[in-house]
């Protein structure tokens, strides 16, 4: 039985949604072979209201979590810039996790909605994966950084996948991807829309309202859930091996991602 770990914050609806998908997916055999052995959340009952309702569907699963608060633990010192390593304080939240999970088995960890960088000791520890939205080679931070940078830089694809997790934040191995256009229907009148304003000047006068981002946010999230089943699948089933920080094919040969964008457009197919 393969066993995945789930770190979360569970700051939305979309951290829910992960879970569930990734639930429902072992549930009805299309990841076979494997379960959730625990989740991990960096928030405890009673900060968020969000984090709440993640709380409760975990426990409603079944699945053993353990919350942990990294705000409690942080207290008022201060966070590290994002270019600098991460200070101690940081590093011991990290080892005090580790102490928390020791009792469970775990094959490979899932990093969805997981808002901490994980420090080196954590990394060397776990083999994690993180779940990223933008595809190999493209922006880095948040979704919300990536797809302003993609407005910002005029880009015409994008894509989401899901990479090893290093101390380096987003530049792990890559395991899996998918990418998609974001030129032709229905993007080009929305770049129209905004041809020769600024990032600032759409941000001062939209924000994330503004029609293209919205539409790139969309495009991105309905492939963030069947990357995860296939990703987790191809884990479970071997056809994906991490030995020594490097990611293997079933055969034994070293690859750099799989590209699994003809799958899960045809699965987006499916299901319209």
């Amino acid at each position: 039985m393969y066993q995945f770990g789930w770190f979360s914050t569970g700051r939305g609806k979309g951290s829910r949604e992960l879970f569930k998908v990734a639930l429902d997916g072992i549930g009805s055999g299309q990841i076979k072979n494997a379960r959730i052995s625990y989740v991990f959340c960096s928030r405890e009952p009673g900060e968020s209201p969000e984090t709440d309702r993640f709380i409760e569907l975990v426990k409603s699963s079944g699945i053993p979590i353990v919350c942990f608060s990294y705000q409690k633990f942080k207290g008022d010192r201060p966070d590290n810039a994002a270019d600098e390593p991460l200070p101690e304080w940081r590093l011991e939240y990290d080892r005090y996790v580790m102490e928390l999970l020791k009792d469970f088995d775990c094959d490979l960890c899932v990093l969805a909605g997981y808002m901490l960088i994980v420090g080196h000791e954590m990394c060397k520890k776990y083999n994690m994966l993180n779940l990223h939205p933008a595809a190999p080679g493209g922006p880095k931070g948040t979704w919300r950084e990536v797809i302003w940078q993609l407005i910002d830089s005029e880009a015409e694809e994008t894509g989401v996948m899901m990479h090893m997790v290093t101390p380096e934040l987003d530049k792990g191995p890559v395991v899996s991807y998918c990418k998609f256009p974001i030129t032709g229907e229905p993007f080009d009148p929305l770049w129209q829309a905004v041809k020769g304003k600024t990032i600032d000047e759409i941000k001062r006068s939209q924000g994330e309202d503004n029609e293209l981002f919205k539409a790139i946010r969309q495009h991105g999230v309905k492939r963030e859930l069947p990357l995860i089943l296939t990703t987790m699948f191809a884990f479970s089933s071997g056809k994906v091996v991490i030995s020594d920080g490097t990611v293997f094919d079933t055969n034994g040969n070293k690859i750099n991602g799989y590209n699994l964008t003809d799958e899960i457009e045809k699965l987006l197919k499916e299901r319209n």
